[in-house]
């Protein structure tokens, strides 16, 4: 028998694996961003809520997470690890001025922002989300990666570059000399790109990605 604190657990479960927080999963979900909040938990007057079987249903789906995958989420008494916020960026949007510094972080504030486990990646981390079809199968649209612009960055490493004019795009370092830089596509669809080290703006090595 499940019990009231288990099912809630197992959605901020889900939530902290799809590096969410409970509103951004019930928004990915097509629900109210209040559906999960802790005041939708239990009554003023201290009675307990359940959520329902169809916002259930619904994350499941968003998040193509079985039914008893869920259950082993419920029955997972392991303590929750530690969290950490950091920025959530599109691709798009990261091609436009003004969003970053000289390092390849994002400037300013105001961000959308995820959690991510606190030790899984270490220093300056942010979260991007893919957009397109070069890098599938491994990345889908939608996908986010967690790049960091510290992280050296060798042959065969996943990274996402950001030219001078603007272009963004995720791409795997297959070769970089002194004056450049050779990018392949997962997709074979995409042909091989070389750019010039003037034309990068920034390179960020991709240390984790959702699947």
């Amino acid at each position: 028998m499940f019990t009231h604190d288990q099912v809630w657990s197992a959605i901020d479960r889900l939530a902290r694996e799809q590096r969410l927080t409970a509103s951004g999963l019930a928004r990915r979900a097509g629900l109210d961003a209040t559906t999960f909040n802790p005041s939708k938990r239990s009554t003023p007057d201290g009675h307990r809520r359940w959520p329902s079987t169809e916002s259930i249903a619904k994350i499941l789906e968003a998040t193509r997470t079985s039914f008893s995958d869920f259950v082993g989420l419920i029955e997972n008494e392991k303590p929750l690890p530690q969290q950490r916020r950091i920025p959530l960026i599109g691709l798009a949007q990261a091609g436009a001025g003004g969003f970053f510094d000289d390092g390849g972080q994002p400037a300013g504030s105001g961000w959308d922002e995820i959690e991510f486990p606190a030790g899984q990646a270490t220093g300056k981390v942010y979260a991007m989300e893919i957009s397109g079809d070069s890098m599938l199968p491994l990345y889908r649209d939608g996908d986010r990666i967690i790049v960091s612009p510290a992280e050296p960055r060798r042959r065969g490493d996943r990274v996402v570059v950001r030219t001078t004019d603007g272009e963004v795009m995720a791409k795997v370092l297959m070769r970089q000399t002194a004056s450049s830089v050779e990018l392949h596509s997962i997709n074979p669809d995409h042909p091989p790109r070389t750019l010039a080290l003037g034309e990068i703006d920034w390179m960020a090595r991709i240390v984790w990605a959702s699947q």
